[in-house]
């Protein structure tokens, strides 16, 4: 991902929370609120927490995140391993400062796992402990050095209903490009 399209990724997550409909689904559940961890991942070695355990119960609180989030600099340009960013996840949730009645990761990409373990372990033993995976896969027109990696037999968005989500309710959006990534992310986060 070069630096404008992660800069759009950082950019629509920190939209997204800050988003009145989201902000209204968090009001609306059954605690009021949500516990929220920003991981960013790239090679098999390279995960790194960017914002640490934060409640989200209202609008300050999420603007505070966004903010962070968008103030901090790139964590790494790498291969992907989705596999080694949901084992890091699962080792973060198992960390978090309280108790939560659902445990989800969200995975956004734009390839396959190119990098570590199988991903298809990664995620049975995160579901085995009672965690969802949702998937957000950001399609590529034009394929980068490795076209299989961007664009797989079948497409990318079967390569992660197949071998990356997980657990119930579990979900896969698809995201054209990387402009309209901020949308996304407010329909995955409602």
């Amino acid at each position: 991902i070069d630096s404008q399209k992660f800069q759009l990724q950082r950019e629509g997550y920190a939209e997204a929370l800050s988003n009145p409909r989201v902000l209204e689904a968090i009001r609306s559940g059954r605690q009021g609120r949500i516990g929220l961890l920003f991981l960013e991942w790239s090679g098999f070695e390279n995960q790194k927490v960017v914002i640490d355990w934060m409640m989200i119960d209202g609008r300050a609180a999420a603007q505070a995140f966004a903010d962070r989030l968008l103030e901090l600099p790139r964590s790494y340009v790498d291969r992907t391993s989705i596999s080694g960013g949901v084992d890091a996840a699962v080792a973060q949730l198992a960390r978090a400062p309280f108790e939560a009645g659902r445990r989800a990761i969200d995975v956004s990409g734009d390839g396959t796992n190119n990098s570590g373990r199988d991903v298809t372990l990664a995620r049975d033993e995160a579901v085995a402990l009672g965690i969802s995976i949702n998937g957000l896969v950001i399609l590529s027109e034009t394929p980068l050095l490795n076209p299989a990696h961007t664009n797989p037999p079948g497409g990318l968005p079967n390569y992660y209903r197949d071998n990356v989500i997980g657990g119930p309710g579990s979900f896969v959006l698809e995201v054209k490009d990387f402009n309209s990534f901020g949308e996304a992310i407010v329909k995955k986060m409602i």
